[in-house]
This record gives C-alpha cells, structure tokens and sequence, in this order.
C-alpha cells in the first residue's frame, strides 16, 4: 500500500532511463518529497529496473517501488513480443510514422498506476518524463494526450471530485534531448548511472543503433558534453 505522511508530495514515474531521471531531479528541485514508482510490464530486459533503483537512491527519493503489469500478454511491440528492434547505422534518418518499439497503452497504463498511488499517498503532483521534441513518434508524449489524462484523472479520482486535484507534471515535454541533459546536468544527475537502450544487456550496455540509443547520442552531442553511456564492444553485439 501507498501511505506516507509527508507534506508537498510527488510520484515520479521513473524508468531509468535519461528522461524520467531528470523529471525526478526537477521534482526534487521543485520541493517536492519525491516517491519513485517503477513498473515491470514485461520489457526486455531488467537493466532499465536496475538502473531505476541506482538513480532513485543517487537522487534521493524516499522511496521506489516497482509495481508488476505483465504486458507480455498483450504483446505487439519489440519491447514485449518476439519482434525485433530496429537498428540503424549512425547517418540514416529516423523511422517516420508509429514504430515497433511503440508498447500499446503502456503510458496510460503507468500513470494510472501512478494516479492510484498518488491518490492514496495524498501527492499533489505525479512527474512523468514525456517528451514531444526529440521522441520516438509514441502517442501516448503528446501534449494532447497529457491535457487528455488530466481531465480524466479530474474526473476519476476522489481527490479530484474534493477540488484536490493531482497534477500531471510533465516538464520535459517541449524541451529538446539537449536541453534535458543541460539542465539535468545542472540539477546533478549522473547520467552514467542510466539506461536507455531498448535493447541494453544484463550489464546496462546499451547496443548503440536503435532509436532510443541514436537520440541519446544526439543530445549528449548537441549539448557538447561527453557521453558516459557504456556500449556494447562489436564480439558482444555478436554474442
């Protein structure tokens, strides 16, 4: 169960990845006593839940909790089913339109989890680290979606119903991958602790050509600082 008794609350949904943990450096910077929430839903791989855990306790959230969703048995995503990431080589453009990689309703999933946990926890605010400049092309890190969820949890959610509404804080959504890095940089996020790759070993090595590692790569470039995520050695992507 969700109960503290901490004043100026936030769930922050926190993956591992670069996004969700500057989300939650921003909700700590904000004042706010920051419970992370992580969710299991059938990625593949543990290493981003690894990394969840290291960044939580290096940025000094009170709690984390992994909460289990099996979206396996959903299927119909490279992240969840027997489908394979796409790679491509360092030039090549980005894959227009909804890619593979796009998990069915796992956003809406997560910030219901986050919502119910929120609700009873009594937070103000749940942080998510959506963004709508440099992404994948996923629905669900529109604004428009966000605005949508909001609305709903307004609506579906005793607090909102008593006037306390719980916030959908999303500060990352128009920021470049660039400018994230700046100001988590700014905020001390160590993003060598991260994992982004959709692909990343047992280790946290990330494969350096899918989608989510090329966009990495571009932002630590174009923020003109050095890149401290560990890739993976050409004999091991063969292994």
């Amino acid at each position: 169960m969700c109960s503290y008794a901490v004043n100026k609350r936030a769930v922050v949904l926190l993956s591992g990845g670069l996004d969700s943990a500057t989300a939650l450096a921003m909700a700590k910077a904000q004042g706010y006593a920051c419970y992370a929430l992580s969710v299991s839903y059938g990625q593949r791989h543990i290493a981003e839940l690894n990394a969840a855990k290291r960044v939580a306790q290096q940025l000094g959230a009170i709690e984390h909790r992994i909460v289990d969703v099996d979206m396996r048995a959903i299927g119909g995503s490279a992240l969840t089913d027997d489908i394979a990431v796409p790679e491509h080589e360092a030039d090549e453009p980005l894959e227009s339109g909804i890619p593979v990689t796009y998990v069915p309703a796992r956003n809406t999933i997560m910030l219901s989890v986050a919502l119910g946990c929120a609700e009873v926890l009594g937070a103000q605010a749940i942080f998510a680290g959506v963004n709508a400049v440099d992404y994948s092309g996923y629905p669900d890190c529109r604004p428009q979606y966000i605005s949508a969820f909001q609305t709903m949890a307004n609506l579906a959610t005793k607090a909102g119903v008593e006037g306390d509404t719980i916030a959908i804080e999303t500060p990352l959504i128009d920021l470049t991958k660039a400018d994230i890095i700046r100001q988590g940089l700014a905020l001390g996020v160590d993003y060598g602790q991260t994992v982004s790759c959709y692909q990343a070993n047992a280790e946290g090595k990330a494969c350096g050509r899918c989608d989510s590692c090329r966009i990495r790569q571009a932002g630590f470039s174009e923020a003109g600082v050095d890149d401290p995520t560990q890739y993976l050695a050409t004999d091991e992507k063969n292994t």
